[in-house]
C-alpha cells in the first residue's frame, strides 16, 4: 500500500469533518473521502482486476475511484478525454485494460459505491510492467502513438510532498481543478498537494469553467466561475494564465482571493508574468514532466526569478550536460509502457536550459523540433507533415505554431487540385486527429520550396529555421484556408459534403471583411456620437448612465428572442448558423438581468425599468429586426450582432471605466459594460468565423443591409443620451 493513502488518512483524523472535495453531486468530508475510497478499494479486489481505465468528466467520483485505486493496489490508467478514439484504443491495448471506472453513468456500466460506475472488459494479452507500478499516464504525445509513462505509489508521493514542503509557507485552503484530472500535474499537484494540506477541493464540470476538448476555452464563462468558486489556488496552462490576466486588466475578474497561480505546460513569455504581478495576480512558472512524476522546478513568493522555472524541489536533482539538455536523477520514472526498460540513473528531458545563481533553471527551447501549444500540448510537426503530405497529396507540408492555441500549416501544392479539393481534404484529416493537433489554417504556396532559396537540404528535408525566419512574407504571398470543425470523428465523405468551409486570403476578400468596408460609413454614426467624447472629457453624469442602462435593457431583453426567432426560420442549409445560435443563445441568456442589477447599484429601482417604454429609435431597431426575421431573409438577425458586439470590444471597456472613475460607481454598477467589453473579443471572434461561412450573396447583402441599419438607429440612441450642459455646449461647438 502506498504512502499516500497514509497520509490522507493521518489528514482525515485530524480534520473529519473538514470538506475534502466539493463538486456538482454534493461535498465529501475527509472521513467520507477515505471511508468511500477505501469502500471502493474492497470492490476492486473482490473482482480481481488488476489494471483499471479510469475514464470521465472531472468530478468527486473521479478521485475516490483514483484514491481507491492506489488503496487496492490496483493499476490505475487515466484516460484523457481529448484523446481519439483510435488513441483510447491503443491505450486499451497497449495497457492490457481489464476494467473501466468512470466518474457518472455510461452505456453497459453498473453503478459502485460515491457514484463511481463499473464495465468489465475482455482483457488482451497484458504487457508487462516495471516493478511496483501504481499509475500509467499517457501522455498527449509527440506522435498519433502517445507513450505510457510508469510511475510508482511512491513517485506520487514524493512529488506531492516534495511540493508540500516548497509551498509550505503558502496558506492555500482551497483549489480549483481547471485541467481535466487525468492531467498529471493536476491529478497531483491539484488533488494530492491540497488534500494533504487539508484544503477544499473544488471539481466541477470542466464545461462550467468553459473548457471544452483539451484546447476549448470560452474565456466570459471561466471568468464567472472563478468569481463564483473564489479560489486560492489554481494550476494554469499559458493559454489560461493570459485569459485571467486579460480579465483583470479588463476589470472582470475578482483578484483579492488569490494566494498562488502556478504556470506551466508551455513557454510564459516574462511579459505575461509582468503583467500579471500588475493587476495583484500571484503567478508562478513551474516546470516538470511526467516522466518526473509532473513537477520538477518551481518559483514561489520570496524565492522567483522570472524568465526561470524556478529552483529545483527537494527531493530531485538538476544539471544541464555538456550538450545543454537538462537532466533530471530523483524520481524518475519506471520506463516506458512496452518498451525497454532502459532508465538511467539521469533523466535527459529533451529541453535545452540553464542553471543561474542559487539554482534558478533556464529553459531555452526543445531539443528537438516539438511544438508545444498555448494549452501544453506536445506535437511533432513531422508526425503532421507526413500526414498532410500524405493524405492530400501534396508536395511538401510545414506544420508551426509553437505556442499558439492550434497548429497551422504551409502547404505547397502541385496543382491539380483545386483549393476547395485541400479544403475538403483537411476537414478529413482535421477529425482523424486528436483535438489538440487540429490545424486551424493552412496557407497554400504554388512555388515549392527550393535548396536554391535555403528552405530546403540536399536530401530534401525542410531547413526548418531558414524557413521560420522568412515565414511572414511567405504566409502574405499564399492562400489562407480555414476549416470549420464541426464533427467529432473521421467524417464519411456525405458528412464531408455538408461541412462549411470558409476561404480567406489571396484576391477574394473574405465575407467579414466585406462586411466591415461595406458599412464603415454607417459604423461612423456610432462612434462620433457625442456621448463618446464628452466620457473621454469627464462630462459625463449619472443620469446620463443610466438612460443608456435603460435602453440596453430594452434591446437586450429581445435578443435571445430574436435568436430564437432566427433559427426558427433558419432554411436547412444554414444548419451550420443554427448550430452557432445555440451557443449565442447560451452565453446571451440572462443578460438583461444583469442590467437591472447595475441600474439597481446605480440606484434606480428596477421595476419602473422593466415596465417602462424604451426610446423610439430602440422600439424601432427591436422591430425592425423581427421584422427581417419574419418577412425578410434571417440571416439579417447577424447584422445587428456586427454593430453591437463589434461596438462592445472597441468602446464598452474603456468607456466602462473612464465613467467608473468620473462617477465613482461601485463595479457591481458595470457588469453589462464590463462583460461586453474586451472580453468578448473571442466571441467576436466566433462571429468572424462564422460570417465568413455565409457564402450565398443574398444572405451577405442581408446581413450588410440590416448591420447598415442598427449602426443608425443604435447610433440615433446614443446621439440621443441626456449630456450635462457643458457637455452638450463642446459637442454643439465641435459641431
Amino acid at each position: 500500500m502506498s504512502a499516500l493513502p497514509d497520509l490522507l488518512r493521518r489528514q482525515a483524523g485530524a480534520t473529519p469533518t473538514r470538506i475534502a472535495l466539493a463538486g456538482a453531486e454534493g461535498d465529501l468530508t475527509y472521513r467520507q473521502l477515505i471511508a468511500g475510497a477505501e469502500a471502493l478499494a474492497e470492490t476492486l479486489k473482490s473482482r480481481a482486476v488488476r489494471r483499471i481505465g479510469l475514464c470521465g468528466d472531472n468530478s468527486p467520483a473521479w478521485i475516490v475511484a483514483d484514491l481507491a485505486c492506489l488503496i487496492a493496489g490496483v493499476v490505475c490508467v487515466p484516460v484523457p478525454g481529448f484523446f481519439s478514439r483510435q488513441q483510447v484504443a491503443h491505450l486499451s491495448r497497449q495497457a492490457g485494460l481489464d476494467a473501466l471506472l468512470f466518474s457518472g453513468p455510461t452505456t453497459e456500466s453498473e453503478p459502485l459505491e460515491h457514484g463511481v460506475w463499473y464495465r468489465r472488459l475482455i482483457a488482451p494479452p497484458a504487457i508487462p510492467l516495471p516493478e511496483g507500478t501504481a499509475k500509467i499516464t499517457f501522455t498527449s504525445g509527440s506522435t498519433g502513438t502517445p507513450k505510457g509513462v510508469c510511475l510508482s505509489a511512491n513517485h506520487l508521493a514524493a512529488t506531492a510532498q516534495a511540493l508540500q514542503s516548497r509551498l509550505a509557507q503558502v496558506p492555500m485552503e482551497h483549489h480549483l481543478c481547471l485541467l481535466p484530472l487525468a492531467t498529471l500535474l493536476e491529478n497531483v499537484a491539484g488533488v494530492y498537494l491540497p488534500l494533504l494540506m487539508g484544503a477544499t477541493v473544488s471539481v466541477p464540470p470542466l464545461a462550467e469553467l468553459g473548457m471544452t476538448g483539451s484546447s476549448g476555452l470560452r474565456r466570459g464563462r471561466l471568468v464567472r466561475a472563478l468569481n463564483h468558486y473564489r479560489p486560492h489556488s489554481l494550476i494554469l496552462v499559458p493559454e489560461l494564465a493570459l485569459a485571467l490576466v486579460a480579465a483583470a486588466e479588463q476589470g472582470m475578474l475578482d483578484v483579492s482571493g488569490f494566494r498562488f497561480l502556478a504556470v506551466g505546460g508551455g513557454r510564459v513569455a516574462p511579459e505575461l508574468l509582468h503583467r500579471a504581478r500588475a493587476q495583484r495576480l500571484p503567478l508562478f512558472e513551474g516546470y516538470g514532466l511526467s516522466e518526473c512524476g509532473s513537477v520538477v522546478a518551481l518559483n514561489i513568493p520570496g524565492a522567483e526569478r522570472v524568465g526561470t522555472v524556478g529552483q529545483a524541489l527537494g527531493h530531485v536533482e538538476v544539471r544541464v550536460n555538456a550538450e545543454g539538455h537538462i537532466l533530471v536523477r530523483g524520481n524518475t520514472h519506471l520506463g516506458y509502457l512496452g518498451l525497454p526498460q532502459n532508465c538511467g540513473e539521469w533523466l535527459d528531458t529533451g529541453d535545452l536550459g540553464g542553471i543561474l545563481e542559487e539554482g534558478f533553471i533556464q529553459v531555452r527551447g526543445r531539443a528537438k523540433n516539438l511544438l508545444i501549444t498555448s494549452f501544453g500540448r506536445n506535437i511533432s510537426p513531422e508526425w503532421l507533415e507526413s500526414e498532410l503530405t500524405q493524405s492530400l497529396g501534396i508536395r511538401q507540408a510545414l506544420v508551426f505554431g509553437d505556442g499558439e492555441p492550434q497548429p497551422r500549416a504551409l502547404l505547397v501544392t502541385d496543382g491539380e487540385r483545386s483549393s476547395a479539393e485541400i479544403a475538403k481534404g483537411v476537414v478529413m484529416l482535421n477529425q482523424c486527429l486528436p483535438d489538440y493537433a487540429r490545424l486551424s489554417t493552412v496557407y497554400l504556396r504554388s512555388q515549392p520550396l527550393t535548396q536554391h532559396d535555403g528552405y530546403i537540404t540536399s536530401n530534401g528535408r525542410l531547413v526548418r529555421a531558414r524557413i521560420l525566419a522568412d515565414l511572414t512574407q511567405l504566409l502574405e504571398a499564399a492562400t489562407a484556408l480555414k476549416p470549420e470543425l464541426s464533427h467529432d470523428q473521421c467524417p464519411d465523405s456525405d458528412a464531408v459534403e455538408s461541412t462549411p468551409l470558409s476561404f480567406s486570403g489571396g484576391n477574394k476578400m473574405a465575407f467579414f471583411d466585406r462586411l466591415q468596408s461595406e458599412t464603415e460609413e454607417a459604423r461612423a454614426h456610432v462612434t462620433n456620437a457625442p456621448v463618446i467624447g464628452a466620457i473621454r472629457a469627464g462630462q459625463f453624469d449619472l443620469a446620463g448612465y443610466t438612460w443608456f442602462l435603460t435602453q440596453a435593457y430594452h434591446h437586450v431583453k429581445h435578443t435571445v428572442p430574436l435568436m430564437m426567432a432566427c433559427g426558427a426560420r433558419l432554411p436547412e442549409r444554414l444548419e451550420f448558423v443554427r448550430k452557432a445560435l445555440v451557443e449565442y443563445i447560451e452565453e446571451e441568456y440572462g443578460h438583461h438581468e444583469w442590467i437591472l442589477n447595475d441600474l439597481a447599484a446605480c440606484g434606480v429601482d428596477k421595476d419602473s425599468v422593466r415596465h417602462g417604454q424604451p426610446d423610439t429609435s430602440i422600439e424601432l431597431m427591436v422591430a425592425y429586426l423581427y421584422d427581417r426575421i419574419e418577412r425578410g431573409n434571417p440571416v439579417a438577425f447577424f447584422g445587428m450582432v456586427q454593430v453591437l458586439e463589434g461596438t462592445s470590444v472597441e468602446l464598452a471597456t474603456p468607456l466602462g471605466k473612464a465613467i467608473q472613475e468620473q462617477l465613482k460607481l461601485p463595479s457591481e454598477a458595470f457588469s453589462y459594460l464590463y462583460s461586453h467589453g474586451a472580453l468578448d473579443q473571442d466571441h467576436f471572434e466566433f462571429f468572424r468565423t462564422l460570417m465568413n461561412q455565409i457564402s450565398d450573396p443574398a444572405d451577405q447583402q442581408a446581413i450588410i443591409e440590416a448591420a447598415r441599419m442598427v449602426y443608425r438607429l443604435y447610433g440615433d440612441m446614443l446621439h440621443s443620451i441626456p449630456l450635462p450642459v457643458a457637455a452638450k455646449e463642446a459637442s454643439d461647438e465641435a459641431a
